[in-house]
Formats: structure tokens, C-alpha cells, sequence
């Protein structure tokens, strides 16, 4: 039970400054661009983790996957998982859900951990196909390249990596996943 109080304190102090999608956009660092439009439809399933800069949950983690499917209430079923600790480590389970927060653009959601807090969540880059994906935050502490498999061109790689970097990124701090295919 110890366990549990101490998660649940750690992820209300980790998202506690996220609460609010407005306080973000009014940071120093101005607002993180947004892509034009996402069709939730196309974007709900399973996308890989190529690279992120980790938050706390992430370290260590391999195989890691996060899969969406949009419920009737129109939030997103969120399941992250992954192998903690190496490729055949345990498998580690999460469930946030998904709020989309800009009913225009479909990319500004707030991603909820522990209620009531909603953390900043923004897909600020989407290919034609839905098969690549830059997940950021305005506070450009954590980011998120995602694809349909889990493996990329390394020509994508370094131009996603570029896109990271146009947004003020430190991209020295991006770690890349490492998946068993």
C-alpha cells in the first residue's frame, strides 16, 4: 500500500504545474505550435516509442508502446507499456486518459495520470500517413517520437530529430527506445 500512496504523491507533484493547459501557454517559452488538424480516428492505435526525453515512469524502459482508442465519451483509452528494467524485464502497465482540450485542431489534450490534473500533451508533428508523430509540451521538458513500428529510417530519425530541435528542444537529452523487433 506504501507503494501506492508514494506513486500517487510523486505523479501529483510531477503534473501538478500541468494542471493547466492556459498557465502552459502563458510560460516564458510561449506556445508550442500544434499541427494543423488531427483525425482522431486515424491517429487512435498503437504507436511505438523511437526516442523520448523520459519522464520518471520512462526510465529504464524498453519495448515501450503507448495505444489509444477513443471512448464513446469522446476521451482517449490510454495504455502505455513496456518492459521495465530490459527486453525481457517486467512489463509494466499504465492507463491515462486523453482529453482533447481543442475541439478545432484535435492536437492540444490533456493527459491524465492522477485526477484532477491533466498534464500538457500536443502532437506538434503528424505525417500525411499517420505513420510518424512528435508529441511535445509547451515547457519543452518531455517529448515523444512515436511511429507505427517500432523502427524508422534513420534519414526519418534525423529529421524528426531536427523538427525536435527547431522547437527549442535540447535534443542532446533524447534517448532513444530500444525495442526486441
Amino acid at each position: 500500500m506504501n507503494n501506492k500512496i508514494s506513486l500517487f504523491l510523486t505523479l501529483l507533484v510531477y503534473f501538478f504545474g500541468c494542471s493547466s493547459v492556459q498557465a502552459l501557454e502563458d510560460s516564458n517559452e510561449g506556445p508550442m505550435p500544434v499541427v494543423d488538424y488531427v483525425d482522431l480516428e486515424r491517429f487512435m492505435g498503437d504507436w511505438y516509442v523511437i526516442a523520448t526525453i523520459p519522464t520518471f515512469l520512462e526510465k529504464d524502459a524498453y519495448n515501450p508502446v503507448e495505444t489509444y482508442k477513443r471512448d464513446d465519451d469522446g476521451t482517449i483509452a490510454t495504455t502505455f507499456t513496456f518492459n521495465k528494467g530490459s527486453l525481457d524485464g517486467p512489463t509494466k502497465v499504465f492507463r491515462p486518459r486523453g482529453f482533447v482540450m481543442d475541439q478545432t485542431t484535435n492536437a492540444i489534450w490533456g493527459m491524465q495520470f492522477v485526477w484532477p490534473i491533466k498534464a500538457d500533451y500536443r502532437i506538434v508533428y503528424l505525417d500525411d500517413k499517420y505513420q510518424q508523430t512528435i508529441i511535445g509540451r509547451n515547457n519543452r521538458d518531455y517529448v515523444w517520437i512515436m511511429a507505427r513500428s517500432s523502427t524508422i529510417p534513420e534519414a526519418d530519425y534525423i529529421a524528426l530529430l531536427a523538427k525536435i530541435n527547431s522547437l527549442g528542444y535540447d535534443i542532446d537529452a533524447v534517448q532513444k527506445s530500444i525495442h526486441s523487433n
